[in-house]
């Protein structure tokens, strides 16, 4: 694996959120269905109608670099007990849920999470390079038919085995379906549109983020998916987190993309204003840019320090551990290693550690 490749394990899982909704907000194609009754969304919409918000081709920053060799994913395969799902496993698992009963109905379901089961840690401690690989096992969180299952499908013999199922089975992770339902679930509210304009806000330049999901007391009753949007006022900025909509909150039933209840208690607070908000080094004026530091190079002429093996087993000076990404933990450092100076083995330090739990006062 590249060096570039090996960083991404960093930063990609710890970022996918954010930066996912940004782009969907800021740059990608989003065309959530408005009210018609209040709002009719292809005259009047920026979402819908406009088309200088939404670039046509991506930013010269995203652009691939032709020089830069990229690794093809589809042909990875496991080659130690702890390495994530490849694509070929992944898709054999959609192959296996989509006979299984649950999945072969005509009700719409969705994969919320699909990651290895990892084996017992003695299994995993026992195993040593050029052994048969361990038994790989997938956890699976799935909604079908307005519940949740939890489920364990086991790559070698093809079965599934549902662990729990029903009502009460809590909270899968938000889908990106999930996320642009539940933004564009106010806007078909008349009563919330209503607020929107009295506050002397235009329709038009209206943007709604769901913020939390959680406990939301009463409601919880039934145990209903449940999530808190809020909005903001996209006009004269690209920048409208620095525009938000004070004291006013919707909460919204994920499944039934129906407005639980709205808090609107800010009705007198203003909202900032769009001046000098745009965070883009073009919308700067360069006049005013003061020059704090000079440019800094960072180099490695020898090459890194770190090398990979099979993709996930990292050697960095005398440590040696396994790395990968997870959907929820972010980064996972398995079986990190010291080799002791003295004796020249390696020492056993962390069986698995995630360096998103790491505080540093």
């Amino acid at each position: 694996m590249e060096t570039r490749n090996f960083f991404s394990f960093f930063f990609v899982p710890l970022c996918i959120g954010l930066v996912t909704l940004v782009i969907l907000f800021t740059w990608g194609p989003y065309t959530p269905p408005y009210a018609t009754d209040l709002l009719d969304c292809t005259t009047n919409s920026a979402w819908c109608a406009s088309k200088n918000r939404f670039q046509s081709k991506p930013p010269n920053s995203l652009v691939k670099n032709k020089n830069h060799h990229n690794h093809n994913h589809a042909s990875d395969a496991p080659h130690h007990p702890l390495d994530p799902l490849t694509v070929q496993e992944l898709n054999k698992i959609r192959t296996i849920l989509s006979s299984h009963a649950l999945f072969k109905s005509s009700s719409p379901y969705a994969l919320h999470s699909i990651e290895l089961e990892e084996p017992d840690k003695p299994l995993v401690l026992r195993w040593k390079k050029g052994d048969p690989l361990l038994p790989r096992k997938a956890s699976v969180v799935a909604r079908a038919s307005g519940k949740s299952h939890v489920l364990t499908v086991d790559l070698t013999t093809s079965e599934v085995s549902v662990h729990q199922s029903g009502s009460n089975s809590g909270y899968p992770m938000l889908t990106m379906e999930d996320i642009i339902a539940a933004a564009s679930v106010p806007l078909v509210n008349a009563r919330f549109n209503r607020s929107i304009i009295e506050r002397g806000v235009d329709l038009t330049d209206l943007a709604c983020l769901p913020v939390s999901s959680g406990w939301f007391g009463e409601y919880e009753e039934n145990r209903r998916r449940l999530i808190k949007v809020q909005c903001y006022s996209v006009k004269d900025t690209v920048n409208f987190y620095m525009r938000p909509i004070e004291g006013l909150t919707v909460l919204v039933d994920l499944d039934t993309k129906q407005v639980v209840e709205i808090s609107d208690k800010g009705a007198s607070i203003p909202i900032p204003r769009a001046a000098n908000t745009d965070y883009r080094y073009s919308a700067q004026e360069l006049s005013k840019v003061i020059k704090l530091v000079n440019p800094i190079s960072i180099e490695q002429p020898n090459s890194p320090s770190f090398t990979i093996e099979d993709d996930h087993l990292v050697k960095w000076a005398n440590w040696k551990f396994h790395v990968k990404p997870d959907a929820r933990a972010g980064v996972i450092i398995s079986q990190a290693r010291v080799r002791d100076p003295d004796t020249g083995e390696l020492r056993d330090v962390m069986y698995k550690g995630f360096p998103s739990e790491l505080f540093v006062p």
